[in-house]
C-alpha cells in the first residue's frame, strides 16, 4: 500500500508538489497522469526516496519514506523510463547482481528463473545486454525492478520501445502483478493506462485535479445525457418519433449517412436514460437503429480538458456542436 498525506515539495518560490494527497491500496493499480512539468516526476521521485519532500509524508505499507528509507525502499521495486542497466554484463550477471545489492534472501536460482520466465527473457539470459534489442532491454529493467518479489512496483512508461505483442505482454504482465502487488503506472499512452489501471490519479500544476476510475472520471465530466444515432428512414419522420420519446427535450438532424440513413443529435433531461424508450418507439414504427452512441468522453479528451480546459475538447465540443445544429434549424 501507499499512501501520499499533503505532500509538498518547493524550490524556493516555486512548488513542484502542492499539497497533495492520494492512496494506492494494495492489489491495484494506480495510473499516474499529468502533462510535462506537472509534478509527476518529482511524486514519483519522493516516493522512490530519491529526493525528499518539504512537507507531508509518503508511507511504502505503512513506513515513512524519509524517516525509515532503507526499510521502505525494500518494499519497493522501480522500474524508471530509462532502466539502469549495465552493457557490459550479461543478462544473468546483471540480475544476480542485484540480486546481491537488494540483499535478497529468497533461493536465488529458483527466484531468477521465475523472474526470467514471468518476463520472457529465458532464451537470452547468457547475452550482453548491450547487444539486446531495445525491447529486451526494457524487458531485463522490468526483471531488476521484480527481484525481491516487492509489494509495490513504480513503473515509469514501463513499454516505451517495445513493439506491439510485447506490449500486449507486458500490460498482461501488469494486470497479474496488480493482483498481489501495489502497483503505481505513469505512462503518456492513455489506452495503455485505460487498459491496465484500477483507478486514475491526475496531476497538473502540482496540484491533483481528479482521482478515480477511468469509466466514472469519463461519465462525470461527459455530456452523457445526448446521444448520437444512425437511424434509417424518413428524416422528417424519424425527428418526430424521437421528439416523441419521454425525456428527450431537443432532436436535430446532422449528415446523410448513407441512402435514407441519416445521424440524428438527441438530448434528454439530465439524469433521464432515454434509450430504452427510443428504441420501442423507432422498431414500432419500423426504423432501424443502425448506431446508437453516448457522447461520453474517451480519456484522452477527459485528460485535455482536466489539465488544459480546453473549451473545443470533451464535452464542451458537443454543447457547441448541439448549438450549431440548433442555430442551423432555426435560421432556415
Amino acid at each position: 500500500m501507499i499512501e501520499v498525506r499533503h505532500l509538498t515539495k518547493s524550490y524556493g518560490p516555486k512548488k513542484a508538489v502542492n499539497d497533495i494527497s492520494f492512496t494506492a491500496e494494495d492489489g491495484q493499480v494506480l495510473g499516474f497522469l499529468g502533462p510535462n512539468g506537472a509534478g509527476k516526476s518529482t511524486t514519483m521521485n519522493i516516493l522512490t526516496g530519491y529526493i525528499s519532500s518539504t512537507e507531508g509524508q509518503a508511507f511504502i505499507n505503512g513506513i515513512d519514506i524519509l524517516e525509515d528509507p532503507i526499510k521502505a525502499k525494500s518494499f519497493i521495486g522501480y522500474l524508471p523510463e530509462q532502466p539502469p542497466l549495465y552493457y557490459d554484463m550479461t543478462v544473468d550477471e546483471y540480475l544476480s547482481f542485484v540480486y546481491s545489492l537488494k540483499k535478497c534472501r529468497l533461493p536465488k536460482k529458483s527466484h531468477l528463473n521465475e523472474i526470467c520466465e514471468i518476463v520472457k527473457l529465458t532464451d537470452v539470459r547468457g547475452r550482453l545486454i548491450k547487444n539486446l534489442s531495445k525491447g529486451y532491454k526494457q524487458r531485463v529493467g522490468f526483471a531488476q525492478a521484480l527481484v525481491g518479489n516487492p509489494k509495490v512496483l513504480i513503473l515509469d512508461e514501463p513499454t516505451v520501445g517495445l513493439d506491439p505483442k510485447q506490449i500486449i505482454e507486458i500490460r498482461t504482465l501488469i494486470k497479474r502483478l496488480g493482483k498481489n502487488h501495489t502497483v503505481i503506472l505513469s505512462s503518456h499512452i492513455l489506452p495503455e493506462v485505460q487498459a491496465v489501471c484500477d483507478r486514475i490519479v491526475v496531476i497538473n500544476k502540482g496540484r491533483i485535479v481528479a482521482n478515480d476510475n477511468a469509466d466514472t472520471l469519463a461519465r462525470n465530466l461527459s455530456a452523457d445525457h445526448k446521444l448520437v444515432l444512425h437511424i434509417e428512414g424518413s428524416s422528417d419522420e424519424v425527428k418526430k418519433v424521437l421528439e416523441s420519446v419521454t425525456d428527450v427535450e431537443r432532436v436535430f438532424v446532422g449528415r446523410q449517412v448513407d441512402e435514407r440513413v441519416y445521424e440524428y443529435h438527441v438530448e434528454a433531461k439530465e439524469g433521464s436514460d432515454v434509450r430504452r424508450g427510443i428504441f420501442k418507439k423507432l422498431a414500432a414504427r419500423n426504423y432501424p437503429i443502425l448506431m446508437m452512441r453516448s457522447n461520453e468522453l474517451s480519456l484522452e479528451e477527459v485528460f485535455l480538458k482536466l489539465t488544459t480546459g480546453d473549451e473545443y475538447g470533451g464535452a464542451e465540443k458537443i454543447e457547441t456542436k448541439f448549438d450549431k445544429l440548433e442555430k442551423g434549424e432555426k435560421d432556415k
